[in-house]
């Protein structure tokens, strides 16, 4: 029996729907993790880095772990992997990317790192082809060197560039970039809530170590603190997975820039950072780059799936 027009349209319209509610799931999520960077930079300012990223990962373990014992197949099933080796460095190398750009936070505040940032995608589009075999174009080229002139109008060459302290966002979103898509190629063998479960547990592993080396007392105020960081944490990664529960990633991929504009008006405000020039036209060069990147490759996506005529 063929769908009827009304079914056909029933499902455009429940498509829609999900999608839209998708994208203001996104925006809510990079909100969150916004706020969740602010109270990162103002915990680190006070504290050692690895015992904040530590505690925070601590939390995130135990949200992984509830997760995952409440789904079918409970922890047995959530850890199953043929590729533990991938899932492990993967985990690792998250829990360094954040330690990085907390750190960032600190050296240059929200505003100019999250400005840096922002290029990871350009980096992922730049790496796709060598580790994950996928062509890239012409265009998309194009766009990532205009993209990466973007980052170095913010870093101002023959100024900042060549401070160490400059570099650092930009190696986060480097870390960024290679464990997005070591996630990509995880996902060809694991499902997401697996690479999501090993994610929290290794990164709990891994920086206990060092954090509790560099552990300090903590007063009861910035306690209260690292609960709302923890708390902030769980419920950014909670609204993330049911946004991609709903709707594409390349339909809301595009609002996750909205965590530059949030993560910018919390340094603004909070913090009294300042926007420079250099780094408003940086930024909006990057991002312009970014949202072209995506687009190409949505693109790309749909031709792929577009059914062959046989002719």
């Amino acid at each position: 029996m063929k769908p009827t027009s009304l079914s056909v349209g029933a499902t455009a319209r429940d498509a829609a729907a999900d999608s839209r509610a998708g994208i203001a799931l996104m925006v809510l999520t990079t909100f969150i993790f916004a706020m969740q960077d602010g109270i990162s930079r103002h915990l680190a300012s006070e504290y050692n880095v690895l015992m904040v990223v530590m505690i925070r990962y601590w939390f995130f373990a135990a949200f992984v772990t509830v997760i995952a014992a409440r789904r079918a197949g409970g922890l047995r099933r959530a850890a199953a992997t043929t590729q533990p080796f991938l899932q492990a460095f993967r985990g690792f190398l998250l829990a360094g990317e954040i330690c990085v750009m907390v750190l960032a936070f600190v050296l240059l505040g929200l505003v100019e790192s999250h400005a840096v940032f922002a290029a990871y995608p350009l980096l992922v589009a730049a790496l796709s082809g060598p580790i994950l075999g996928e062509r890239v174009g012409w265009r998309r080229w194009v766009a990532i060197g205009v993209g990466f002139v973007g980052v170095l109008i913010i870093l101002q060459p023959g100024m900042r560039v060549f401070s160490p302290a400059a570099v650092v966002p930009l190696i986060s979103a480097l870390m960024f970039a290679l464990y997005s898509l070591l996630t990509r190629y995880a996902a060809r063998r694991d499902s997401a809530a697996t690479s999501f479960f090993w994610t929290g547990v290794v990164g709990a592993i891994v920086m206990t170590g060092p954090g509790l080396w560099f552990w300090e007392p903590m007063s009861l105020g910035d306690w209260g603190w690292m609960a709302a960081l923890c708390v902030s944490g769980a419920a950014g990664h909670y609204t993330l997975i049911k946004c991609y529960e709903l709707a594409e990633a390349s339909a809301v991929q595009p609002f996750a820039y909205f965590q530059l504009v949030f993560a910018s008006a919390v340094g603004l405000t909070v913090f009294g950072e300042t926007l420079e020039p250099n780094v408003a036209i940086g930024a909006a060069i990057v991002v312009g780059a970014g949202l072209f990147t995506l687009w190409r490759e949505r693109r790309r996506a749909r031709r792929l799936s577009a059914p062959s005529t046989g002719r």
